[in-house]
């Protein structure tokens, strides 16, 4: 079945209005993603004032590495990003993939400095919000120290989510259930949730499911040969959500 030529444009248009700088969080098509709902319009005009719009990372530029003092989170308007962490061995080890509307170093709170060094996949651009400002509004803001406690949720559940799809899973069900969860936020995200870009490479995704790049391979094939999925280049369109659904275990 060949894929939908208007996968692209949709990625292109949203691209071509994030890198508009200059657009305010209320007029921006990502806000209700990232911001609290209820907020005041004066409330997101100050908001407004300390968030620093990016200029466009290239890919494989850095955003921040485990080697920068913390100072702000991030929030992807375009493209994508991953996170790394050196494993005691030297090699990195793939912690995740972000992108529009997602926030990035969340876990680097506690610590005061990140965890992990933080990559452009693709020509990408973010929202930066400065930490200390950040909490200062959030003195007169409450919904907006709520939103901040729920990501930091999500970001907890992700991360058991992915120690059991690490440990318990056989390697389709591992790919199966990380094709699925994309398209999730492809859907979150106003996408489409069967037809979306893998915009990290096959070598990312095997680093971060534990398995060999092989495998990740033959089981695209696989499901390919099974009419699950179809590939061309990095755009991949889902055929049959209700049997990858099924092969997650």
């Amino acid at each position: 079945m060949a894929q939908s030529n208007n996968v692209t444009p949709l990625f292109n248009d949203l691209a071509k209005i994030q890198r508009d700088h200059n657009i305010a969080c209320q007029d921006c098509s990502l806000y209700r993603l990232c911001l609290p709902l209820g907020l005041h319009s004066d409330d997101l005009a100050q908001l407004d004032q300390i968030i620093k719009r990016s200029q466009s990372y290239k890919r494989r530029q850095s955003l921040f590495t485990v080697d920068n003092k913390f100072t702000s989170l991030y929030v992807v308007r375009s493209g994508s990003f991953k996170t790394m962490i050196s494993a005691s061995n030297g090699r990195d080890q793939v912690t995740g993939f972000y992108f529009p509307g997602e926030f990035i170093g969340l876990d680097a709170i506690h610590q005061q400095t990140y965890q992990s060094n933080a990559k452009a996949l693709e020509s990408s651009s973010v929202c930066e919000l400065p930490f200390e400002n950040l909490q200062e509004l959030g003195k007169d803001m409450p919904k907006l120290q709520v939103q901040l406690l729920t990501r930091l949720s999500k970001e907890l559940a992700g991360d058991k989510s992915l120690m059991l799809l690490l440990g318990k899973k056989t390697a389709g069900e591992k790919l199966a259930t990380f094709l699925l969860s994309l398209s999730k936020r492809f859907q979150d995200r106003g996408f489409s949730s069967t037809e979306f870009q893998l915009t990290m490479s096959r070598t990312d995704i095997a680093n971060h499911l534990g398995l060999a790049v092989e495998t990740v391979s033959r089981i695209l094939s696989r499901f390919q040969e099974d009419d699950l999925i179809v590939i061309t280049g990095k755009a991949i369109s889902l055929q049959n959500i209700g049997k990858l659904k099924a092969l997650c275990g």
